[in-house]
C-alpha cells in the first residue's frame, strides 16, 4: 500500500530543495523524519511537513489495518520546478536587471515494505 502528499508553490529554487531531498529517497519514515528535523537547511522544514502528511496519508487510507511507522518507507520523492516571478531591480547608469523569484512543487511517496 501506498500514499503520496505534494505541496505546491513552495518559495525556494528547486536546486536547494532537491539538496534535502536526495537525503531522504529510500529511507525508512522514522530515519527520514529525525534528518529532516535536525537539518540546517530552511528547505527541510517544508519537506518535513510533507513527509508527515504523506504518512498520515497512508495511515487514513485503510484505517482498519493502519501500517506500522516502522515498516513505511519513503519509495519516491522528487521535486519539479514551479512558475518564476520575474521582477526588475535598479542597476547602476539607468539599468534594470532582471531578479528571478523561483518556486517548486514537492512530491513525496511513501509505501509499506510489505509490497
Amino acid at each position: 500500500m501506498e500514499a503520496r502528499a505534494k505541496k505546491r508553490y513552495i518559495g525556494s529554487s528547486p536546486r536547494k530543495m532537491r539538496l534535502v531531498i536526495d537525503l531522504i529517497r529510500g529511507k525508512s519514515v522514522e530515519e527520514a523524519i529525525k534528518i529532516l528535523h535536525f537539518h540546517t537547511k530552511h528547505a527541510s522544514n517544508e519537506a518535513e511537513k510533507v513527509l508527515r502528511s504523506a504518512v498520515s496519508n497512508l495511515m487514513n487510507k485503510n484505517e482498519e489495518k493502519a501500517p506500522d511507522v516502522a515498516d513505511v518507507f519513503v519509495k519516491t520523492a522528487f521535486v519539479d520546478q514551479g512558475p518564476t516571478i520575474k521582477r526588475m531591480l535598479p542597476a547602476p547608469q539607468g539599468r534594470a536587471y532582471r531578479m528571478r523569484k523561483r518556486s517548486n512543487h514537492v512530491t513525496i511517496v511513501v509505501a509499506t515494505k510489505s509490497e
